[in-house]
């Protein structure tokens, strides 16, 4: 790892109250530690502050914007955080959410096939050789169920549509008897009634009178507030669920 830049390590040091940055620079430069150890400990803290049975595991993706191709897992590919294809490497996250807080509790590197077919490419960035390709749902799914194994207490899942189009990954949310909000894709094929015959998502929200709808606010966001149109539909059955809700962003 690179000697962190003096500057951000004494921004670090002073939102710890530490005096000095030294003691941020020997954790950055010099220490050696398991990151997935210290992700344990954080995720029994978490657990032990405010774990509730009804908490949310919550999946999304990230990206960092990085020049060269050296890091790990870069390649030109969309990242949300310039809102285009750029070279960047990619992270998919867990957070929990209860009552009482929220955090991120675990992560996972993407790694493109580009990455994954190259070992030599990955044994000099020090991705180790049992490391093999898997998708972003694969990872959320890989992440979801080493912090059921853990104990961590939750009833629900939500992520965007690049996961709620996954049919594996609601199969498994289903396997662990979790409820899940999961976003489709407009063009998401969806059997009524669990027919043979689909119908794309955004055509069952066209066909809703306006009097099924209820608008609801997210909240503030970078630009603005944040309000939200869902209608509830008890007659739609997408996999083996017996009810599905649909939603719309305004």
């Amino acid at each position: 790892m690179r000697r962190p830049h003096p500057e951000t390590s004494w921004q670090l040091a002073e939102r710890a109250g530490h005096a000095r940055p030294d003691a941020m620079q020997r954790v950055l430069y010099r220490a050696v530690w398991d990151a997935d150890a210290v992700r344990d400990d954080l995720r029994q803290l978490i657990v032990d502050r405010f774990g509730v049975p009804e908490a949310v595991l919550a999946v999304d993706e990230t990206g960092d914007l990085k020049k060269g191709t050296h890091t790990v897992g870069v390649q030109r590919q969309y990242t949300g955080t310039a809102g285009r294809i750029e070279n960047s490497q990619v992270g998919v996250f867990l957070g929990y959410a209860g009552a009482d807080g929220h955090t991120l509790i675990d992560r996972r590197v993407y790694l493109p096939a580009s990455w994954t077919d190259d070992r030599d490419r990955c044994a000099a960035a020090g991705v180790p050789e049992d490391v093999e390709f898997a998708t972003k749902p694969e990872l959320a799914a890989d992440m979801i169920t080493e912090a059921l194994s853990a104990g961590v207490p939750a009833a629900w899942v939500a992520a965007d549509e690049a996961y709620g189009n996954s049919a594996a990954f609601r199969a498994g949310l289903r396997e662990h008897q979790l409820g899940y909000v999961l976003a489709v894709s407009r063009s998401h094929l969806v059997p009524p009634d669990g027919g043979k015959t689909r119908i794309r998502a955004d055509q069952i929200a066209a066909d809703l009178p306006a009097s099924a709808w209820q608008r609801r606010s997210a909240g503030a966001g970078s630009k603005g507030p944040r309000f939200y149109d869902g209608a509830w539909l008890d007659d739609v059955c997408t996999d083996a669920d017996p009810t599905t809700a649909a939603g719309t962003a305004s």
